[in-house]
């Protein structure tokens, strides 16, 4: 496994992206940078990070073989990855918030960018790009957001996480190269923000509803049951949860 690390960059996942139409790399080669200063979530959302204080990295997956209806699977594996790597370390509540938001209680600690292209041979490579705020303490600009160090009282330090990451992703790794999904969407669910609770939804109309996450389905459809006990599917920024 290759670890490449930077000084300020715009952006990792650019930077692993370009490096690897340029030349032969392995799965799991990895950027890590100190500092990002164009660093962007789903949807063309923004995150902001002071240096040496977080964790930024982009990790390369080669040759995946997995069909585009289930490419959402990579979501479940690096999500579950963090916070399943993280978990011994004492942060409170930890959770995913769908689609691929790493909570703590219901601060937003973390987010990733997974960004997939379909080769000629049917498999998938993807660069996964992943922050998590770890020492930052100034969120003034981010209302709802918070870190490692807030949520514990602890110090990190960055590397170890990293590497913690890393060693999770590939344990977990072998299930989306087996077919074995149900498992890790078992550990996704386990780990899925809000499930099961009743929870204030707003759509793209500014409508108000109440509902109860049942799951995300494989096609990474958020499915919530209704007051009338109708289940509705949701892609991404068709609903926010209100809480």
């Amino acid at each position: 496994m290759s670890i490449i690390k930077l000084d300020a960059i715009d952006s990792t996942n650019d930077f692993l992206k370009e490096l690897a139409k340029n030349q032969t790399m392995e799965s799991f080669t990895t950027v890590v940078a100190r500092a990002q200063n164009n660093g962007r979530g789903q949807m063309g959302t923004t995150w902001v990070s002071e240096p040496d204080k977080n964790l930024i990295m982009s990790i390369l997956l080669k040759d995946i073989p997995l069909k585009i209806e289930n490419v959402f699977v990579l979501n479940a594996l690096v999500s579950v990855a963090i916070v399943e790597a993280i978990g011994p370390l004492k942060i409170p509540n930890l959770s995913v918030k769908w689609p691929n938001d790493i909570m703590s209680e219901s601060k937003k600690i973390g987010g990733i960018l997974v960004e997939n292209s379909l080769k000629t041979d049917t498999t998938i490579t993807s660069v996964i790009g992943l922050g998590l705020n770890v020492n930052q303490l100034d969120f003034t600009q981010l209302p709802n957001a918070s870190s490692l160090m807030i949520q514990s009282g602890a110090e990190f330090k960055v590397d170890e996480l990293m590497m913690r990451v890393l060693d999770q992703m590939k344990l977990l790794y072998p299930l989306v190269v087996e077919a074995k999904y149900h498992e890790l969407w078992e550990h996704y669910h386990h780990h899925l923000f809000r499930k099961d609770i009743p929870t204030v939804f707003e759509d793209t109309s500014k409508k108000r509803f109440m509902g109860i996450i049942e799951r995300v389905n494989p096609q990474g459809k958020l499915e919530v049951r209704l007051e009338n006990d109708v289940i509705a599917s949701y892609f991404l920024k068709e609903i926010q949860m209100i809480y």
